[in-house]
């Protein structure tokens, strides 16, 4: 595919690079991915990196900390989901109930 479309290698190349920077949480890293995806050839990269850059200081903390908010959007969710399933059916004692019955 890459010889076809020399862009698909290279966003393949940062799609992998930033992949990884994020598992091994390598907030070192994050600087030099700008710097090239802000100059690539591919509009949506130089989208993602602006839009990175914008909140630099959230995104590299992110990499940084052990911080995460995984545990709190699970609760989020399930709460949406007993939220939508009773909706239109029942009032706030009936949601009140199934929401501490878990």
């Amino acid at each position: 595919m890459e010889q076809a479309n020399p862009a698909f290698g290279e966003l393949y190349r940062l799609t992998v690079q930033f992949t990884e920077m994020l598992r091994q949480r390598q907030p070192e890293q994050l600087r030099p991915w700008l710097d090239v995806a802000r100059v690539s050839d591919l509009s949506e990269l130089k989208s993602l990196a602006e839009g990175i850059e914008r909140d630099y200081a959230a995104v590299e903390a992110a990499l940084r900390l052990p911080y995460s908010t995984g545990p709190v959007e699970g609760n989020i969710n399930r709460l949406k989901l007993i939220k939508r399933s009773g909706y239109g059916r029942a009032g706030f004692d009936l949601l009140r109930l199934r929401v501490l019955a878990r």
